[in-house]
């Protein structure tokens, strides 16, 4: 069952734990990625996104923390063929990632070949199985509605654990109206995932309201330093506590 969150009762420790923390700007150095898996440890996260690369780097960084190391699959357009994707999956786990991101092949979802995008998801998660969550990215910039809808129930079909917005690279990231579409047409066994556009305390309240458990944030320190000052502020008014 997926768990339940709303933003009147969420807690600082699950609030953090919604957070996967976003390393994947391509000009990051190896400095700026050892600077934000320290970041993530610090506040308890629920895992670091690197790129590939860095897979090796974040596990060891994060060996014996509570923060996974996820990394991206076929990123950041889904180009790339289902065997590449697959072989990107187990590679990303023996290097340590417990977390893929996989991007859909976007124009075959909007050629309407469904079958294809059914087995490519299974084709990821096959490869790391028992081994990794699998999240699926639809980039809902590009998707009508009912794609968007069709690309979440293929997710679960393929035996994803979570059905994803965005990339960060589209035009458009999460939006309240797409996140209660994709939680409306998947069942408890997926979660669902908002990223790109998620930068403040209330937008990630927000979008925790509208059904996401992970949240993809670069905006991590200032999400959580600003709920500790504002349940911090409503304790000093109120005795009995804030909402936070």
């Amino acid at each position: 069952m997926t768990l339940t969150l709303n933003s009147k009762t969420i807690t600082r420790k699950q609030l953090a734990k919604t957070i996967d923390h976003s390393l994947l700007k391509p000009e990051l150095t190896e400095a700026e990625v050892i600077s934000g898996c320290e970041l993530a440890k610090k506040y308890d996260v629920a895992s670091v996104c690197v790129k590939p690369f860095y897979v090796k780097l974040a596990a060891r960084l994060l060996a014996g923390s509570d923060v996974a190391v996820g990394t991206v699959i076929g990123f950041p357009h889904g180009n790339s063929t289902l065997e590449i994707k697959a072989a990107e999956a187990r590679k990303a786990v023996e290097d340590g990632a417990t977390e893929v991101d996989m991007v859909i092949n976007i124009g075959e979802m909007r050629s309407g070949h469904y079958d294809y995008i059914r087995e490519e998801i299974k084709a990821v998660v096959d490869a790391v199985k028992d081994k990794a969550l699998v999240k699926v990215i639809l980039e809902n910039a590009y998707l009508t509605k009912e794609e968007i809808a069709m690309g979440s129930k293929l997710t679960e079909e393929g035996g994803a654990d979570f059905v994803k917005t965005s990339t960060g690279y589209a035009p458009t990231g999460a939006t309240v109206e797409d996140l209660q579409l994709m939680r409306k047409s998947v069942s408890d066994k997926v979660q669902v995932k908002a990223a790109q556009g998620v930068r403040t305390l209330e937008s990630i309240l927000q979008v925790i309201d509208a059904g996401a458990t992970r949240v993809g944030a670069t905006a991590t320190a200032k999400i959580l330093d600003d709920f500790e000052n504002n349940r911090s502020s409503g304790e000093d008014e109120n005795a009995s506590g804030s909402d936070y």
